[in-house]
């Protein structure tokens, strides 16, 4: 694809799924008062105390965090996530005389989070962000070491507490739920429905393994060596992908060959190459 056309396309990717995000935000989330985490979550919490407008305090929140992120981090966050990091707080202002969605506050957390996360990851699928909480949690593991995962985790979760204490506890735990909402959607528009397995199989005759694999399974393998943990003998692992629909198939066929083998499957949810998806 040419660079070009590339570029425009993660351009677009970026402000659709701003608008996403925005859309989330004040039909779902900010009407029910659930704060789930990163800077929409603090807006929501100053607007329930303060009134102020949070769209504004996204903008005051957000573009400071970024120039931080840039002279602090020393990174190169690009421009298509200033693009993100600007035009979501706008998004924002632009759609906040829409109606609620739903007064349920349940429905607002599981359905704002989903919007949220199909939002964020069309943004990611853009190969950009819409900094915020994310920059200021590799500021935090930069200066204090905790993994980044769990700089994350404190920061969003001292948001839900905040919203806990301002709004209810009850709220505190929607904001939860929206949290759980978003992550899992957004691994969802990452790596969609389409899990393949990852087969380990350790057997004492790899050859015939190999060979049946070849022609009832119509798949590659690959070859490992290792070693028992008890004997510390070597051992030969052959590797095998497939998809969800191939997995008993393949299981069956190795357990002709060799009903002894030893088999371990683990989800693959990125798989490139032939037979799978290629980019």
């Amino acid at each position: 694809m040419p660079p070009v056309l590339r570029h425009t396309i993660d351009y677009g990717l970026v402000i659709l799924g701003a608008f996403f995000v925005a859309l989330a935000f004040n039909l779902f989330l900010l009407p029910n008062n659930i704060a789930s985490g990163g800077v929409a979550g603090v807006s929501t919490i100053t607007k329930g105390v303060f009134g102020w407008e949070p769209g504004v305090v996204q903008w005051i929140l957000n573009i400071p965090l970024f120039i931080m992120g840039v002279v602090i981090l020393g990174k190169n966050f690009g421009f298509k996530s200033f693009v993100g990091t600007v035009t979501l707080p706008l998004f924002v202002l632009l759609t906040n005389e829409m109606a609620p969605a739903t007064p349920n506050p349940l429905l607002g957390a599981i359905f704002g989070g989903m919007g949220v996360g199909l939002g964020l990851g069309i943004v990611f699928r853009g190969r950009a962000s819409t900094g915020g909480i994310d920059l200021a949690a590799q500021v935090l593991h930069k200066f204090s070491h905790l993994p980044l995962g769990i700089s994350v985790a404190l920061l969003d979760g001292m948001i839900v507490l905040t919203s806990a204490i301002v709004f209810s506890l009850e709220e505190g735990l929607y904001a939860l739920i929206g949290l759980f909402a978003t992550s899992r959607t957004i691994d969802f528009v990452q790596v969609g429905l389409n899990t393949s397995k990852n087969v380990m199989i350790i057997t004492e005759d790899v050859n015939e393994v190999r060979e049946a694999i070849f022609k009832q399974i119509d798949r590659g393998v690959t070859v490992l060596s290792g070693a028992g943990g008890y004997t510390d003998r070597e051992r030969r692992v052959v590797m095998c992908v497939v998809q969800q629909n191939e997995f008993i198939k393949l299981t069956q066929t190795v357990k002709m060959v060799d009903p002894g083998a030893f088999v371990v499957a683990m989800n693959a949810t990125e798989v490139l190459g032939e037979g799978f998806k290629t980019s």
